[in-house]
């Protein structure tokens, strides 16, 4: 859906930035703006600063830097549209539907789930009430807490009493809730009978489901790994136009803050091995809804970190639905997005182990985690019959068959290149030795070096300026003399790898005085400069510039006017961004090249390679325009 800018802007200038970030930092006034401990990295010494009169915030320990939208979707982990939702119901303002069916929908879904919420609220109620003892006993030979039971919300489904007790809404409501089942007879009945009840969150952490847990009088662990005679043991809310188990993670509400902050995600099989280990202080753990992980939920995970954890049982079943999601991961996989797979000592699950062995044999399991790589290796090898070169490729066919399902072609390539590695390594008596030859072409596999490229007029440019790159220099120059280009692109500046040279201190810089300073110009740049000491580095990097970009000629009557400038400098800035993925793409595609040469990654590269030069050649021009004849 698309909104428009006016929306938004409005939207910003009604719902204050400091408010909002307050609710996850603790933030003190200073002067004219708020600061505080940066959420998105680890400090003592608060760095990160909130300017509600900009509407952006900025932190000067590690460059996190974006309005309201990015914070919510950044550190909340809410997608834009439930970010914008968010904000228009804090604001009083309705977000434009895209169509009248549309709206009859969301009305319904805020129905439903208004619903399902007061059924969480009655489900608790009746967990401390004398129907739930035995819920309550089950809980507590489980070792957990009363504290844990609050946090999460647990309730018990006594069977009959939840419609009463919600009004008597419509039956047609109820199923659609999830709260009511229907027999093939037509017969309506409440859907969770004699049951714990795990209220299901979304990433808002509105109720939008259950799950129940029969429960069974007897032994401490009656009913827990097997055995029980109410089936099923697990019952979800049926899916319907609140719930969708394939697109939701139990817990990420309560754990999307604490992967950010350790920069950690567990995925576990179920909801008492959150609970288990939440119990042991462990928070990033999510479980999805007793099916095998979506792709839906991986992209999930994904938001949060970049390698989140599969923690599955140690026995048969648990490994076989971890190399499942690792399967279904594959065709997902790009550059720094991947899995790792933790392995449970056999016939232990994450609840028994922190049991037996605290929160340290927990993390003892999650740091032996194995790349995704070694795990579907190990997979495919472990007890496989490779006594003959028949089942050897056997083995290679089906490592084969896994990359080949990767959609990224330099992923693909890579992983290509790490399973024959592997195989070599193992099967092979005799390595590959054979001596790179000297010229650059594709002459068949083993045959391909990559041909050195000469050095070009940016590199000696970069060289020169000390390790920044000819453009980066006259972006930052582009700043020193327009200040006014770092309010409307703060966040593309920030995210530039400029590296750790003058550039980037003088970048920071800007952005630290765009931050403190209303209506920033050079003027009062140069003043920040001086307090910082920086002054002379801002001098000789502007001297150093070489390219006449237009946003580099200083704010005048002879300077072109502002709209072509800020054209200029995003254009620049945009490919700036554009060509570091391109060298990343480049030396992943080199890389691939070296391990396993072929005709199609010889013609990638060199694709590479003429994008490169097209997109340095194209901001030459554009420098080129603004010389004078």
């Amino acid at each position: 859906m698309s909104l428009s800018p006016a929306f938004l802007d409005e939207l910003r200038a009604r719902v204050p930035l400091s408010p909002v970030v307050g609710r996850r930092v603790k933030l003190v006034r200073a002067g004219r703006e708020w600061k505080g401990c940066c959420p998105f990295h680890n400090e003592k010494t608060p760095s990160f600063y909130v300017n509600d009169d900009k509407g952006f915030y900025h932190c000067f320990g590690c460059g996190a830097h974006g309005d309201v939208f990015r914070f919510l979707t950044e550190q909340e982990g809410l997608p834009f549209m439930d970010a914008v939702t968010a904000l228009a119901a804090q604001a009083g303002m309705e977000v434009p539907a895209a169509s009248p069916q549309a709206q009859a929908r969301a009305d319904e879904n805020e129905e439903l789930q208004t619903l399902a919420g007061r059924a969480a609220d009655w489900f608790r109620s009746q967990l401390a009430a004398p129907a739930g003892s035995e819920a309550r006993a089950y809980l507590a030979r489980r070792g957990v807490s009363e504290a844990i039971v609050a946090a999460f919300g647990l309730g018990f489904a006594p069977g009959t009493g939840l419609k009463a007790a919600l009004g008597n809404p419509q039956e047609a409501a109820m199923l659609a809730a999830g709260l009511l089942g229907q027999g093939d007879d037509g017969r309506i009945f409440e859907r969770f009978r004699g049951r714990l009840i795990f209220p299901i969150r979304d990433r808002r952490g509105r109720v939008v489901g259950f799950g129940g847990r029969a429960i069974e009088s007897g032994s401490p662990r009656t009913g827990a790994r097997g055995g029980g005679a109410v089936q099923p043991k697990y019952l979800n809310s049926a899916d319907g136009p609140l719930f969708d188990k394939g697109r939701l993670l139990y817990n990420l509400d309560r754990a999307g803050p604490a992967a950010r902050k350790a920069d950690r995600l567990v995925v576990v099989e179920g909801y008492m091995d959150v609970i288990g280990v939440a119990g042991a202080g462990i928070a990033e753990l999510v479980a999805p809804l007793g099916t095998a992980m979506t792709e839906a939920q991986l992209e999930l995970a994904w938001r949060l970190v970049d390698v989140p954890i599969l923690c599955f049982d140690g026995d048969g079943a648990g490994q076989r639905a971890a190399v499942r999601a690792a399967l279904r991961a594959l065709p997902l996989l790009k550059p720094g997005k991947s899995l790792a797979i933790a392995t449970l000592p056999p016939g232990e699950d994450p609840d028994d182990l922190v049991k037996r062995g605290g929160p340290a044999a927990f993390e003892a399991v999650l740091a032996a985690a194995r790349p995704l790589a070694e795990a579907l290796w190990l997979a495919e090898t472990a007890g496989a019959e490779t006594a003959t070169p028949e089942t050897r490729a056997a083995v290679r066919s089906r490592l084969k068959a896994h990359a080949e399902t990767i959609l990224d072609p330099d992923v693909r390539a890579l992983y290509r290149a790490d399973f024959d590695a592997r195989f070599d390594a193992a099967y092979l008596a005799r390595r590959r030795s054979a001596p790179a030859p000297q010229r650059g072409a594709f002459k068949g596999r083993g045959a391909w070096a990559p041909q050195p490229q000469p050095v070009s007029s940016a590199l000696k440019a970069q060289a020169a300026g000390g390790g920044d790159s000819a453009e980066s220099i006259a972006v930052v120059a582009g700043l020193l003399r327009n200040p006014w280009l770092a309010d409307s692109h703060g966040e593309a500046i920030s995210a530039l790898p400029l590296g750790a040279g003058r550039a980037a201190r003088l970048r920071d810089a800007v952005l630290a005085a765009a931050t403190h300073t209303t209506g920033l110009d050079a003027r009062r740049l140069d003043a920040h400069l001086h307090s910082a000491g920086l002054a002379e580095a801002a001098d000789a990097l502007c001297r150093a510039n070489r390219l006449r970009f237009s946003f580099c000629i200083p704010d005048s009557a002879k300077a072109p006017e502002r709209s072509v400038q800020a054209r200029d400098f995003a254009l620049v800035v945009g490919r700036l961004s554009a060509r570091s993925g391109l060298e990343a793409e480049l030396a992943m595609a080199t890389a691939a090249l070296a391990q396993a040469p072929s005709e199609d990654g010889f013609r990638r590269q060199q694709a590479l390679v003429a994008e490169r030069q097209e997109l340095d050649a194209a901001m030459m021009r554009l420098a080129e325009s603004m010389r004078e004849d």
